[in-house]
């Protein structure tokens, strides 16, 4: 995984949907099969901003600013099915967001502003890695094992995740989503 660098006593924040249980569990002991080394480092998820390095003075903006933008969202639906990649730009292979991806492109949107604003290096796909920076072969088990791979879950929430001095991504504060709104996907489907 591409870092950004930190300078002095900055922090790196990633925020994202993580995948609930049963589901998380199922993807991280899939990704750790495919021999990805990093499947006990980061937990399963929907990214919603990439690594950033983020100063210990500007925590308190960056949490106001995620408070602010999950009370504007209503929760929504997510459903992941089949797989993709993401060859030959990246050694990536992932489980495809279905259902959601446009709540999931609006409120990465709406994140990524204010002290949060930053340019992307790809555009915006919503997804979640099962397999990373592997050789051909693998990428192409996990794509063959999970694509048949099915489940539907809620968004009520998103977490900011921090880089720990261990190498773990863990949770520092979980935003909840408590805009009024109806979810625009279930209602197309109805």
């Amino acid at each position: 995984m591409r870092l950004p660098e930190r300078s002095g006593d900055q922090s790196l924040l990633g925020i994202a949907i993580t995948v609930p249980e049963p589901h998380g569990s199922e993807l991280q002991a899939a990704r750790a099969r495919f021999g990805d080394p990093m499947a006990a480092f980061i937990p399963p998820h929907i990214t919603i901003i990439g690594p950033t390095a983020v100063s210990p003075g500007d925590r308190p903006a960056v949490a106001a600013h995620l408070d602010a933008v999950a009370a504007q969202h209503a929760p929504f639906t997510v459903r992941l099915r089949g797989t993709g990649t993401f060859r030959p730009v990246s050694q990536v292979a992932f489980v495809q967001v279905a259902d959601g991806i446009s709540a999931c492109e609006v409120l990465e949107l709406d994140t990524r502003t204010g002290p949060l604003e930053q340019d992307l290096r790809f555009h915006y796909h919503p997804h979640v890695t099962v397999a990373h920076e592997l050789e051909d072969a693998a990428l192409d088990e996990a794509i063959d094992e999970l694509t048949s791979f099915d489940a539907t879950f809620r968004v009520d929430s998103f977490d900011c995740y921090e880089l720990a001095d261990d190498g773990v991504w863990r949770v520092v504060r979980t935003h909840a989503l408590t805009g009024v709104g109806a979810d625009a996907e279930a209602l197309r489907r109805a």
